[in-house]
């Protein structure tokens, strides 16, 4: 194939990834309250003790004339962005694959395989530890003030923080692969263990918007058990490839 038509054929792609973008984005205008009410859940949990307990009563606010529209717009492309993941992931791949050997196909599919559930997985538990991350945080109001939190700036703090959590618990896999490779051996991921949870507790204190113990204990604390899980798996690739190696060297 010469460069012309891999141009023409990414061009076709790209155009096919944005057109499933902009149906989508089109399609989610019209499940904007359903997504509103997902969006805002944690937010309105949070508050109902903040509440009961201060007598006060946070609120989400647009402040803007056009706001509304352009929160709207917002969200659809958010929702529209994510529902057509499968299709535009699908034509990133069509466009990569004819280049890879048969094995490498091999680890990508393995790859993909695991890492949409540890992904999603990520997600939940950032949607999960919202509304308590979000009470604590409010719980930092000064009397007698209300606090009115702008709209737009609470759905990047939620978009951030999901985003965190399902990146943050791919971080073990990646360490798997590297040492399939041969990059990252398993005795050295037992002898540094100490320091490695040291830097996931710091990494998640950094990393979550919210910075509260709690939210970091519960983004630390699943990367330290997938963090094991991963030290085991290397252990049994290490001790294979060792005995793969003495196969040979005996043969």
């Amino acid at each position: 194939m010469t460069l012309r038509e891999h141009i023409v054929e990414l061009r076709n792609r790209l155009l096919i990834s944005v057109l499933a973008i902009v149906v989508c984005t089109i399609a989610a205008w019209f499940f904007y309250n359903e997504a509103f009410h997902f969006l805002t859940k944690p937010f309105n949990t949070a508050i109902k003790p903040y509440a009961e307990a201060r007598e006060l009563k946070p609120q989400l606010t647009l402040q803007g004339v056009g706001d509304p529209l352009t929160f709207r717009i917002k969200v659809s492309a958010m929702i529209g962005l994510v529902t057509s993941g499968p299709v535009w992931l699908f034509q990133l791949w069509a466009f990569i694959a004819p280049g890879l050997h048969r094995n490498e196909k091999k680890w990508a599919y393995l790859f993909a395989a695991i890492a949409a559930p540890l992904f999603a997985g990520g997600l939940f538990v950032a949607y999960w530890t919202l509304p308590k991350g979000i009470e604590i945080l409010l719980g930092f109001t000064p009397e007698a003030i209300q606090n009115l939190v702008e709209i737009s700036k609470y759905l990047d703090f939620v978009i951030r923080t999901m985003l965190v959590f399902g990146i943050a618990f791919l971080i073990p896999l990646v360490v798997v692969l590297l040492n399939m490779v041969g990059v990252v051996p398993a005795a050295a991921l037992s002898k540094f263990r100490p320091y490695i949870i040291l830097v996931i507790f710091v990494f998640a204190a950094v990393a979550t918007p919210s910075g509260d113990p709690f939210t970091m204990c519960l983004l630390a604390i699943p990367m330290c058990l997938l963090f094991f899980v991963a030290e085991i798996i290397s252990r049994i690739n290490d001790r294979r490839r060792a005995r793969r190696t003495e196969e040979l060297l005996a043969d």
